[in-house]
């Protein structure tokens, strides 16, 4: 059973934490962003620490609850002090991106261009054959990365697609019963 939920968040500096009717505040100097507390958890802020507690320890899911409000809450934290990103990465002949805007567009082997508009909050860079996806929730920037991804999932005979940075694509082999030797 994990016990991270009792583990207290340490507050970075220049970030300020306020608890106003069941809803976490952060604000920091890349952003502000807000949580709804569960019922079944209870927060409390004490110098530079979060210290989080469960309230009925009999309820089915409270320490469940109770460790996903506190890395939510840590995450919050570092997306507002430091922010998130994720990179993906064309592989492909002539598959291309760039930012027009704020927008993305991608070639990708289709008919047409895919533009992409981002959510609130999110910002779109590219480098070589990479695209960073940048934001301070770090929920939104992997679901955004996931929706890029999903256009054109790489592919297991040649690997072609978007793929994460650093994400391994398992070949498979093509056919290979006609270079044996066909039927007479």
């Amino acid at each position: 059973m994990s016990k991270i939920g009792k583990k207290p968040v340490d507050i970075r500096e220049g970030v300020t934490v306020s608890i106003e009717t069941e809803v976490v505040k952060v604000n920091g100097p890349k952003g502000f962003l807000s949580f709804k507390i569960p019922g079944e958890v209870s927060v409390k802020v004490s110098d530079s620490k979060i210290e989080l507690s469960e309230k009925d320890q009999e309820a089915g899911n409270s320490r469940a609850l109770l460790g996903l409000t506190r890395s939510i809450i840590s995450n919050m934290i570092t997306g507002v002090s430091l922010g998130f990103e994720k990179k993906l990465e064309l592989a492909g002949v002539g598959y291309r991106a760039q930012v027009s805007g704020e927008d993305l567009m991608l070639s990708l082997g289709f008919s047409h261009p895919v533009k992409i508009r981002p959510d609130e909050g999110i910002k779109f860079q590219v480098a070589d054959n990479a695209i960073i996806i940048s934001g301070i929730d770090k929920a939104l920037v992997g679901n955004t990365a996931a929706k890029i991804r999903a256009i054109r999932p790489p592919e297991p005979y040649k690997g072609k697609g978007i793929k994460y940075q650093g994400e391994v694509i398992r070949r498979k082999a093509g056919k290979a019963a006609k270079a044996v030797g066909g039927a007479k």
